[in-house]
């Protein structure tokens, strides 16, 4: 198998087991080919093409393509047909490619331990046209109709439109923090549109709220405070349920940091273990792979840990040094740290390195 085959097959392995199918767009970020906030940016039509957007050529992103399928026929999974469409205004058919054949791209490839009732639900959702979407501009922009500007543009192939020119400016702003005033807000109107903004630290779209007509709001409002104590106490439920899940993930995730690393620490992997894996983190912990415990995703988050308190990097910011140059003058301390951790057997006593806050 080569290095691309491997690459691939862990990509897909953790899509599979995350959701129970997977796309050619999981493995291209899985490969770190693709950002999440690229893809979005693709959906919304703010590139002609995926290919425009990558790290590799059309040519390399067909060859991952090919190699999925093989993965995915050896495996006996099921092949459906995923829609890829605009979430601009003109809904068109996203493109993948500049040129060349876009049917391997255009699938998805389905878990057969997938029940039926699930396998219709996927159809269904894939079938669906997305939602419209609305993005908050970082920078002065212009309209492609009628030349002025405003808060919240929706893109037409490559070109930003206003909410008027759009026919999205009778729609009022619902803000993001409420799942089931949003969710039924939505379900209501007759026209509704996502609103995001671009978040450059994080590099990925985030959800601002949902624009939807007045009199929907006002019925969902009144929807909401009928049952308000029935979702209060399922909240309280799940919030239950999370808590647990994420325990029983953290204790799995250290002891997969031990079995990786014999040398560490056991409590030193638990505390890694509660640091990346915090829910809402954002961090290595909770990505899709992490969750499934890929050994590339747990070793990142280890040499995360390793690399603020095992090493003077934390110093180095504070003094100034530039992050990259931080990073390359502590990368062989780091190196050490992880032989000796694959390689040694030690007890609580062997851990020194300095306690605190992870970055």
């Amino acid at each position: 198998m080569s290095r691309l085959q491997r690459r691939i097959t862990e990509a897909a392995e953790a899509a599979l087991a995350q959701r129970g199918f997977v796309t050619v767009i999981d493995v291209l970020t899985g490969l770190r080919w693709l950002r999440a906030g690229q893809v979005d940016t693709w959906r919304q039509g703010g590139a002609a093409t995926l290919e425009e957007l990558t790290a590799v050529d059309g040519a390399r992103m067909t060859e991952a393509a090919l190699l999925l399928r093989c993965w995915a026929l050896e495996r006996g999974l099921t092949e459906g047909e995923s829609a890829y469409l605009s979430s601009g205004r003109d809904r068109g058919e996203l493109r993948f490619l500049a040129g060349g054949e876009e049917s391997v791209f255009r699938v998805h490839w389905v878990s057969p331990d997938m029940s039926e009732a699930r396998r219709r639900r996927l159809a269904e959702r894939q079938a669906k046209a997305p939602d419209l979407v609305a993005v908050e501009p970082q920078r002065e922009w212009r309209c492609a109709g009628c030349g002025g500007t405003g808060p919240y543009l929706i893109m037409e192939g490559t070109e930003p439109y206003c909410l008027t020119c759009a026919d999205l400016d009778h729609l009022v702003l619902l803000p993001a923090g409420n799942a089931a005033l949003s969710r039924r807000a939505k379900k209501e109107s007759g026209l509704a549109a996502l609103v995001v903004r671009f978040n450059q630290r994080r590099k990925r779209y985030e959800r601002l709220g949902i624009l939807v007509e007045e009199s929907a709001l006002a019925l969902a409002e009144e929807q909401c405070l009928a049952d308000e104590e029935v979702r209060l106490r399922r909240r309280e439920r799940d919030r239950e349920r999370r808590a647990g899940e994420d325990v029983e993930f953290q204790a799995r995730m250290a002891a997969e940091i031990v079995r990786l690393f014999p040398g560490c620490p056991p409590e030193r992997a638990e505390e890694i273990a509660r640091h990346a894996g915090q829910r809402g983190s954002g961090r290595v912990g909770r990505t899709a792979a992490a969750r499934v415990l890929d050994e590339n995703a747990v070793t990142l988050a280890v040499i995360a840990s390793v690399r603020h308190l095992d090493t003077d990097y934390d110093r180095l910011l504070m003094s100034g040094v530039p992050r990259a140059e931080a990073r390359e003058r502590i990368r062989s301390g780091i190196d050490r740290v992880l032989a000796r951790w694959r390689s040694e057997i030690v007890g609580a006593a062997g851990h020194n390195g300095r306690h605190g806050q992870l970055a």
